[in-house]
């Protein structure tokens, strides 16, 4: 289902916290939403999970104005909130049973569906445990589990992997790419970690300071904030190759590993003359990625003549539908 956001603005007595922010993600799409503490990404979840109203402008879910929509907000959009608590003597599977019943599953289908979902979460062999013996990533995972029990065509989830562990946090992942694939929920989340969204989502909205400072595919934003390339090499004579490197951008060194940010079009040439001085091996070629696009939009922010914001307003050209990318396609 679309989401829609159109000239949102939120305002706390003096402090804006939301000003002007427009974009769309489309059905199906996975949409990840970054920016510092303090830009804006939380109180625009609560907006558009129905917690408060904007001061100005207009959130759509579908074909559902979310302001004073009420119940059928909650029908439409699963959230999962950065903090979540459960009662600490009940089980997994108590849990969902509580949530089938509020949502109003009949008994017949409750087992089914609570047996479907914590499959999809992957707490099949903790579903009996008390929550208590939880994980954090187990934790966050029945909270997930418990956002999408009645199938929802929306998922919020606001910074669904803080504070879990490196382990806990693949295993977030494969839970979020396993409902990408079963379903076609639409899924916005938070994160501080650019890698994750450069990996797990199809568009980006960057905010800052309440403002959006860049918004659209993840792929087109980065090929469009940098023509350059990130070289990385094993050289053994690192005093002969730094000063020939150096010549071709910006260089980095950390043991026999050399880095050089240079331009696409130089990329040979730098080679070729780290060759010319030395013995080079495990060439890595890369393109700056979604960081590159994030230092390039906070620093348009801070100047007063940085010009407009990275990308479209609308998230998306409209005349033409999305296109998901699968696991064997080029998605990042």
């Amino acid at each position: 289902m679309r989401i829609e956001i159109d000239g949102v603005t939120k305002r706390y007595g003096d402090v804006t916290a939301l000003d002007d922010v427009s974009f769309a993600v489309e059905t199906g799409e996975t949409f990840g939403l970054v920016g510092t503490n303090g830009a804006g990404k939380t109180t625009l979840f609560k907006l558009l999970v129905g917690h408060d109203r904007p001061s100005s402008g207009r959130i759509r879910v579908g074909d559902t104005d979310v302001a004073g929509a009420g119940r059928r907000v909650r029908e439409l959009v699963g959230f999962l909130p950065q903090i979540i608590g459960f009662p600490p003597r009940l089980t997994g599977r108590e849990v969902l049973a509580f949530t089938a019943r509020a949502r109003g599953v009949s008994a017949s289908d409750r087992s089914a569906r609570i047996a479907e979902v914590l499959e999809t979460v992957g707490l099949t062999g903790a579903a009996d445990r008390t929550v208590d013996g939880y994980s954090g990533g187990m934790g966050r995972r029945l909270g997930l589990a418990v956002a999408t029990f009645a199938n929802p065509p929306v998922l919020v989830l606001d910074e669904p992997t803080a504070g879990l562990d490196p382990e806990g946090v693949a295993e977030f992942h494969r839970v979020i790419e396993r409902i990408r694939t079963d379903s076609d929920a639409t899924v916005i989340f938070s994160s501080h970690v650019l890698s994750e969204v450069e990996t797990l989502c199809d568009g980006v909205a960057i905010l800052h300071d309440g403002g959006l400072r860049a918004v659209g595919p993840v792929a087109e934003l980065t090929r469009r904030t940098s023509d350059g390339a990130i070289v990385r090499f094993h050289a053994e004579e690192t005093e002969a190759v730094a000063p020939v490197a150096s010549g071709f951008g910006d260089l980095e060194l950390d043991g026999r590993v050399v880095t050089v940010t240079t331009r696409d079009d130089d990329v040979i040439d730098l080679l070729d003359a780290v060759d010319a001085v030395a013995s080079i091996d495990s060439i890595e070629v890369r393109r700056p990625g979604l960081e590159s696009v994030f230092s390039e939009a906070i620093a348009r922010a801070a100047d007063p003549d940085g010009g407009p914001t990275i990308g479209s307003p609308a998230g998306r050209s409209t005349d033409r539908p999305c296109t998901r990318v699968g696991s064997e396609g080029a998605r990042r």
